[in-house]
């Protein structure tokens, strides 16, 4: 355990048996089980070529139950059980990156960072904070080679996203992670970057307009031939659950991916914060704990 910026805590996370932990690739999460029951995604953030130990980092919120806990119970030596790496933000080969990082968003990238400059790839870091000794991992981002640019709105260098990313650049993939305001600020700058070239990690889930499609539907699970009723207040998850079909679940918030299934035939209202555009418009998966039926009935690979 150590500091790494102003109430910013990293943890080295070890097998307690000493051996080498699970591969992981950058942009992997993993849940922790903490000793209250309360379950958390946090970013791997140490070196993917390192097996001994994981490595995440939590900044303590004022109203954050887990990062409360972390910071003021937890201690070395302390036993966790955590997940297997999973990984909703895949980090592809190209010629050059631009990771944009607001606060804690720094760590899914920083394993990025490393991997892209190990394999010759240049990359540029806009870093966004409100004052840079609340910069966390700055001079490693900076170790790794790359153009490190910091913008701190307390200093009156707030990064101007719609300037930035005005022109498209060749051959250049963008990762950000941050704050909703800074992801939705990149997300409406940079509409006109070609699909799949912008990639977002969404620590929570995204705020959205006010559900226009309400009201019950059909959920049919193909291979187990069970069909039922989703009430207006279920999700589909806590249908399928209470009818005996069992799906691996974790964040239950539509950020993590883990209860995602396909979809064999109807149209998905999509309310998750994962998948892309083209991946919506396909209506070939789903998040069952948040997403619904846009009318009809919806056939599931079950």
């Amino acid at each position: 355990m150590g500091w790494e910026a102003e109430g910013v805590l990293s943890l080295e996370l070890c097998a307690t048996s000493g051996g080498d932990l699970p591969r992981f690739e950058p942009g992997a999460h993993v849940d922790l089980h903490l000793e209250d029951g309360t379950l958390r995604q946090y970013s791997l953030c140490g070196d993917p070529a390192s097996r001994r130990c994981y490595r995440v980092a939590v900044r303590e919120i004022a109203a954050g139950r887990a990062s409360r806990q972390i910071h003021r119970s937890l201690r070395p030596g302390a036993v966790l059980r955590i997940s297997r790496p999973r990984n909703n933000f895949a980090f592809e080969a190209s010629g050059r990156y631009l990771f944009i990082a607001g606060g804690i968003g720094i760590t899914p990238l920083l394993p990025m960072m490393r991997t892209a400059s190990a394999a010759g790839s240049a990359w540029t870091l806009l870093y966004c904070t409100r004052d840079p000794d609340q910069a966390a991992f700055l001079d490693e981002a900076r170790a790794f080679g790359g153009e490190v640019i910091l913008h701190a709105s307390g200093n009156g260098t707030r990064l101007d996203v719609v300037n930035r990313l005005a022109e498209i650049e060749a051959d250049t993939m963008i990762y950000c992670c941050g704050p909703e305001r800074l992801m939705t600020s990149v997300e409406q700058a940079s509409r006109h970057w070609p699909e799949g070239m912008v990639r977002f990690e969404w620590f929570a889930p995204r705020s959205r307009p006010e559900d226009e499609i309400s009201g019950g539907f059909r959920v049919v699970c193909a291979r187990s031939g069970i069909a039922l009723e989703v009430m207006p207040e279920q999700s589909i998850l806590q249908a399928l659950t209470d009818a005996g079909v069992e799906i691996p679940r974790s964040c239950e918030q539509g950020v993590c991916g883990t209860c995602e299934v396909r979809v064999l035939e109807g149209e998905v209202d999509h309310r998750d914060s994962i998948l892309s555009a083209a991946e919506r418009a396909s209506h070939q998966m789903m998040m069952t704990c948040v997403s619904r039926s846009r009318g009809g009935t919806l056939v599931l690979d079950l």
